[in-house]
């Protein structure tokens, strides 16, 4: 006869807290183990595949900032085929182009959508929303008109510390059609509300590479190691953090070496988990990380045909020689303000 005398009832409440208990801490171990061995860059891919099925069937308000189309709508043809490679190379681009690549060996182990997450869709993680409808265009760092090829080459020689694709190759023209694919709704000369990065307020200040390393252990540290060697594949090929500093990361003339862009980048996507409407960090926190990380020893890169109109550099190109009268450290870690007011003030004597 069963016993359902009360005196039993405190222990069995006991025992099916103890279950539940268990059950959460194996699903947890579960998760850890998964992002460990599978990488976050998979998780967020099937995160993001889901999601965008989800916005479709149930969010139909217009959206702030520009949504990616979903890639369960890419063509099931030839051209889909080679969208649908490009977007592989986009998102495991050391697989077939790292130093262990299947295709060819030519940079170094990072992936594109180390810097433009997502496979180059989230908003204000560096997207290509905009690519497609303002290339071709004249660029001031080159000082020539570029079409598309020449900046997906620029990205590979600076921010994967790599060698040219060739723009007749079967990979350049899968990562182009991607591109292009991604911004087929933005209207030509258009660029929609997402695109790129953030664009922090500069601080009152210089930043502080000294505070920044405070930020970097609290914050980052965890994914990307105590020395910035972010945490390799076991296979090789690749990263599931990518190295933020020495010789593994991008060089001196990638985008992110400028402060504003690593600031920006930072603010809207980082720590892990962050968001451009849910950031983690404060402004002066993505400041002075970004003062920290560029700090450190990367691989250098001949940058003497860069800007050769030199009043058009940046505001924190790190690099002289400049024409506004500010010397080099300030360009680099600012305060920015009084250079933009200079600036300005060139700009209106013309």
């Amino acid at each position: 006869m069963k016993n359902n005398s009360p005196s039993n009832a405190p222990f069995l409440r006991t025992i099916n807290m103890a279950l539940v208990v268990v059950l959460i801490v194996l699903v947890l171990i579960a998760g850890l183990c998964a992002v460990m061995v599978i990488g976050p860059d998979r998780i967020i891919d099937w995160l993001s595949d889901s999601r965008e099925v989800q916005l479709i069937e149930s969010d139909n308000t217009k959206p702030d900032v520009w949504l990616a189309p979903d890639s369960t709508q890419i063509p099931d043809d030839e051209n889909g085929k080679l969208i649908l490679y490009g977007r592989a190379l986009i998102r495991r681009t050391s697989q077939y182009l790292g130093p262990k690549g299947s295709v060819k060996s030519m940079s170094n182990g990072m992936n594109c959508q180390n810097c433009h997450l997502e496979a180059g869709t989230k908003p204000f993680g560096n997207n290509y929303s905009a690519v497609a409808s303002t290339y071709p265009k004249l660029r001031a760092r080159s000082g020539t008109k570029e079409s598309i090829e020449k900046r997906v080459n620029d990205c590979i020689e600076r921010s994967l510390n790599g060698q040219l694709l060739e723009n007749e190759s079967h990979e350049m023209k899968a990562i182009v059609a991607y591109i292009k694919w991604l911004g087929k709704d933005v209207e030509k000369g258009k660029t929609p509300n997402g695109a790129g990065l953030l664009e922090l307020a500069f601080l009152d200040r210089p930043a502080s590479a000294e505070k920044g390393k405070l930020v970097y252990t609290e914050k980052c540290m965890v994914c990307h190691g105590i020395n910035g060697e972010g945490v390799a594949l076991a296979d090789g090929t690749g990263y599931q953090f990518p190295p933020l500093w020495g010789e593994k990361s991008y060089n001196l003339g990638a985008g992110l070496y400028r402060l504003s862009r690593f600031a920006g980048y930072v603010k809207a996507n980082m720590p892990f988990g962050a968001s451009y409407n849910a950031p983690q960090l404060t402004d002066d926190q993505a400041w002075d990380v970004a003062a920290y990380v560029n700090s450190l020893p990367r691989p250098s890169m001949d940058l003497s045909k860069d800007w050769p109109d030199i009043s058009k550099k940046p505001i924190d190109h790190p690099f002289g020689p400049y024409t506004d009268g500010f010397d080099q450290e300030q360009h680099k870690l600012g305060p920015f303000k009084p250079i933009q007011e200079k600036r300005k003030l060139l700009s209106a004597s013309r």
